[in-house]
C-alpha cells in the first residue's frame, strides 16, 4: 500500500467513526438527560468534568509523544509502551486520590461523590485503551482505533438504554460507563497482543523521567485545554448546585455536537493548507480566506436559526423539564459561531508551525475563563458561565486575529464584504423565522435553509471556485461515508463537479418519552 492510500484508508475510517460517534453520542446524551431529569444530570456532567479535567494528569502528554515518537521507528514502540504502562498507572493512582479529595473538599454529597468515583474508574480505563490507540496510530492501523470508538459509543448507548429500560438509579446508571470502558480496554489489548507486540512491562524511573520532559508540551497544550471545556461545569457546581449544572449542560452539550462541522472542513483542508505553507504563501492565504469565508456561511444561520428556535429545540430533545436551558442555549449558541471564526485561524498558524503561539493563547483563554467565571457565576449562575464562555471565546478568536496578522496574515476587503454580505442573508432568513415561528420545527429549517441559500445567491457571495470548493468538499465527505479512496485526486474531484450528486435522506423519528 502506497503512502496515498495509507492517507485515504486512515482518513476515511477514522472520519467515519467520528461521525457516528457523534451521532451515537447525541442520542445517548439526549436519553441520559431526559430520563435522569435536570437533578442527576446535572451530577452525572459534574462527574464528566471533573474527569475531564484530570484525565490529562493520567497522559501527561504520553499519547502524542508515543505516536510521533513510534512513528518514526517502530522498533521504539516496545519500549514507549512498556514503560508508560506502569507511569499510567502511577499516574491513574494519582489522579484518582486528587478527584475523591477534592470532590470531599468541596462537600458534595455521598452519591454525588460515588458517582464521580465511577466516572473516575471508567476515565482510567479508557486512558489505557487510548494508549493503545496510540500505538495504532503510530503504525498507521487507524481501523482498529476507530473500531473501538465505535464499539464504545454502541456499547454506551445501548447499556444506557437497558439501564432506562431497568429503570436504574443514577449510581447503577454510570456503572454502564465503566462496563464499556472495560469491554473496550479487553478489545484493544487483544488487538495489541495480536497485531502489534506483548508489551515488555519496565520499570525504568530514568527513562519515565525522559518520557515526561519530552511530552510536557503536550501535557500543558491538553490541560489548558480541558480546564477551557470543563472548569465552568466545576465551579457551577460548587457555587450553585446540580440542578444549574443540568440546566447549563443540556444546552452546552448540544452546542458541542455542531463542532463535527469544521472537523470535516479540516479533513478536506488542513492537509492542503500545510502543503501550501511549503510551497506557496500565496496560495495558503487564499486557502485560508476560503476556508475562513465558508465556515462563517455556515455559522452565522446556525447562530441566528437557533436563537429564534430555542424553545422548540430543547422541547423536542429534552422536554419541558428542561425550558430554563433555552436562555443558555441562545447565548451558548455564540460559542459555536466564535469557534467557527476562530477554526480558519487555528488552522492556518498550525499549517504555519506556530504551535506555540496557540498553547499560549489558550493558556490566556483559561485564566481569563476561570477568573471571570468566578466573579460572575455567583451572581447570575449558569446563565453567567454561558456569557463568560461568550467572553473567553471572543477573547480567544481577537487573539488569534492579532497573531495571525503578526504574521502577515489577515483577512482582505473581499472577506469582510462577504462577512457583511453572510449576516445580512441571516438576518433575512430570520426574519422569515420570526414570521412562521408558529410552524412545525422540521418545515421551519426547511424553509429557513432555503430562504438563506436564495439570499446567498441574490446577494452573489459565492464565486465560481467556491462552489467548486464546496461541492468538492461535500462529494468528498459523502464518498468517505462509503468508504471511497479519495485522497490525492483533489484535482479531478474539482473537475468533475457537474457530474457530482450529493444525497442525504434523514428520518428523524419523535425520540421517546422516558
Amino acid at each position: 500500500m502506497n503512502t496515498v492510500q495509507k492517507i485515504t484508508k486512515n482518513v476515511s475510517v477514522l472520519f467515519i467513526s467520528q461521525m457516528l460517534s457523534y451521532v451515537l453520542g447525541f442520542f445517548t446524551l439526549i436519553y441520559s438527560a431526559r430520563y435522569l431529569g435536570v437533578g442527576g444530570f446535572g451530577t452525572l456532567s459534574l462527574a464528566l468534568a471533573i474527569t475531564g479535567i484530570f484525565s490529562v494528569c493520567i497522559d501527561l502528554g504520553l499519547n502524542t509523544l508515543s505516536i510521533r515518537e513510534i512513528a518514526r521507528n517502530k522498533n521504539l514502540a516496545n519500549d514507549y509502551i512498556g514503560n508508560t504502562i506502569i507511569l499510567r498507572g502511577i499516574l491513574s493512582l494519582i489522579t484518582l486520590v486528587s478527584v475523591l479529595l477534592l470532590s470531599y473538599f468541596i462537600g458534595y454529597n455521598p452519591e454525588t461523590i460515588e458517582v464521580i468515583l465511577i466516572i473516575t474508574i471508567y476515565t482510567i480505563f479508557n486512558a489505557f485503551s487510548q494508549m493503545l490507540y496510540s500505538l495504532f496510530q503510530a503504525f498507521e492501523k487507524m481501523e482498529y482505533q476507530s473500531i473501538g470508538i465505535v464499539s464504545s459509543n454502541i456499547l454506551l448507548l445501548a447499556g444506557i438504554l437497558l439501564a432506562i429500560h431497568y429503570k436504574t438509579d443514577l449510581i447503577q446508571f454510570a456503572i454502564v460507563y465503566v462496563i464499556t470502558s472495560i469491554i473496550i480496554l479487553i478489545y484493544s489489548l487483544i488487538i495489541c497482543y495480536r497485531k502489534f507486540l506483548v508489551p515488555d512491562v519496565n520499570f525504568r524511573s530514568t527513562k519515565w523521567k525522559e518520557l515526561l520532559k519530552e511530552s510536557w508540551p503536550f501535557a500543558i497544550t491538553g490541560i489548558s485545554i480541558n480546564i477551557y471545556l470543563w472548569i465552568d461545569t466545576l465551579i457551577l457546581s460548587v457555587m450553585k448546585g446540580q440542578e444549574a449544572v443540568g440546566f447549563y449542560n443540556a444546552s452546552y452539550k448540544l452546542i458541542l455536537v455542531l463542532l463535527f462541522i469544521p472537523i470535516v472542513l479540516n479533513t478536506a483542508l488542513f492537509p492542503l493548507m500545510s502543503k501550501y505553507y511549503a510551497s506557496s504563501i500565496k496560495t495558503l492565504k487564499i486557502s485560508f480566506e476560503k476556508l475562513f469565508k465558508i465556515t462563517m456561511l455556515i455559522a452565522i444561520p446556525i447562530g441566528i436559526g437557533t436563537v429564534l428556535t430555542a424553545n422548540k429545540i430543547i422541547l423536542l430533545f429534552y422536554g419541558s423539564q428542561y425550558l430554563k436551558s433555552v436562555i443558555a442555549l441562545q447565548i451558548l449558541i455564540w460559542s459555536t459561531v466564535l469557534i467557527f471564526a476562530r477554526n480558519p485561524f487555528e488552522r492556518l498558524l498550525a499549517a504555519s508551525d506556530k504551535q506555540i503561539t496557540t498553547t499560549k493563547i489558550f493558556l490566556i483563554g483559561v485564566i481569563f475563563n476561570v477568573t471571570t467565571n468566578l466573579i460572575i457565576i455567583p451572581h447570575y449562575s449558569y446563565i453567567g458561565a454561558a456569557i463568560v464562555i461568550i467572553l473567553t471565546d471572543i477573547l480567544v478568536l481577537t487573539l488569534f486575529i492579532l497573531s495571525a496578522g503578526k504574521f502577515g496574515y489577515s483577512l482582505s476587503k473581499n472577506s469582510q464584504i462577504s462577512l457583511v454580505k453572510a449576516i445580512l442573508a441571516s438576518i433575512i432568513m430570520g426574519l422569515f423565522l420570526i414570521w412562521l415561528n408558529k410552524i412545525n420545527i422540521f418545515l421551519l429549517i426547511l424553509i429557513g435553509f432555503t430562504i438563506y441559500v436564495i439570499s446567498l445567491l441574490i446577494l452573489k457571495i459565492l464565486d465560481d471556485d467556491e462552489i467548486l470548493m464546496i461541492k468538492s468538499i461535500f462529494k468528498k465527505s459523502y464518498n468517505i461515508l462509503r468508504g471511497c479512496k479519495l485522497m490525492g485526486v483533489e484535482t479531478d474531484s474539482m473537475k468533475n463537479t457537474k457530474n457530482f450528486k450529493f444525497r442525504v435522506n434523514h428520518h428523524l423519528k419523535p425520540l421517546k418519552k422516558y
